[in-house]
């Protein structure tokens, strides 16, 4: 099952880190992590300040960029969803809290490797002081339908409930992102880089409907773009993958 996980976590990081492109795709995705400079308030003034004023958007806003500066990313994407419930049309501070839920994803794709590993590195925390593996004792404990290490046994059930954890927990920041872009993408649908990058999301998200649409809009804006090529490439698996895909009809 594990296996089939990392294989989602590769899928879904397709295009994440691509090369600069003709509609400045590159310059948006270095631009949503530079949230200016807004020094010399500190967080907990500003906190005590929303806390105090919760309808103040510039409140928010000011909060979320101190706690970004700071990479505390689950604190300023709290802000950042209060900031843009009361200012549902900044498409800069959507943008900017779909590239920190690309954050926590990422994050979580990080856990999950590290667990993974543990799981892979621990065949039996106690070989290095149990019994040699020529022994009666040895084999045995080497031996799965035989007696288990209750050690190996309870560090690789840690280790699969961390990958689990982080799955999930990855999942949820991959479809908040993608519901992000989706709105970036309703109050400017002719914008190729959000059409882009809800396909990005969408796609690490398993939702591949969206994904081909978002696709397909991306390559009918910017048929020439670089990424063009590599966007009909993962066109093309997405379609293999749904019954009712249709074959790429954008040109370029």
């Amino acid at each position: 099952m594990f296996v089939l996980l990392a294989l989602v976590f590769a899928l879904g990081f397709v295009f994440f880190g691509v090369g600069s492109g003709s509609t400045g795709i590159s310059d948006a995705l270095q631009n949503a992590f530079n949230f200016g400079n807004k020094g010399g308030t500190s967080i907990s003034k500003l906190q005590n300040k929303v806390d105090k004023h919760p309808q103040d958007a510039t409140a928010w806003r000011d909060l979320a960029t101190a706690l970004e500066q700071k990479q505390r990313t689950q604190e300023a994407v709290t802000a950042l969803e209060r900031y843009t419930t009361l200012r549902p049309k900044d498409q800069g501070a959507l943008a900017e809290l779909a590239s920190q839920y690309g954050t926590l994803a990422t994050t979580y794709s990080n856990d999950y490797a590290v667990a993974q590993q543990a799981m892979a590195e621990q065949e039996s925390p106690a070989s290095a002081f149990g019994p040699a593996s020529t022994t009666p004792f040895g084999k045995a404990l080497a031996d799965p339908k035989a007696l288990k290490d209750p050690i190996s046994a309870a560090v690789a059930t840690l280790a699969a409930a961390k990958q689990q954890t982080a799955y999930s927990s990855y999942q949820n920041a991959q479809r908040s992102a993608e519901a992000a872009y989706r709105k970036l993408v309703e109050l400017n649908p002719s914008d190729a880089t959000s059409q882009i990058q809800l396909g990005q999301a969408a796609q690490a998200a398993q939702d591949p409907t969206t994904a081909i649409t978002a696709f397909k809009a991306f390559l009918k804006l910017a048929p020439t773009d670089p990424l063009a090529g590599q966007v009909k490439q993962a066109l093309k698996q997405l379609q293999a993958q749904t019954p009712t895909g249709t074959p790429v009809t954008a040109s370029g």
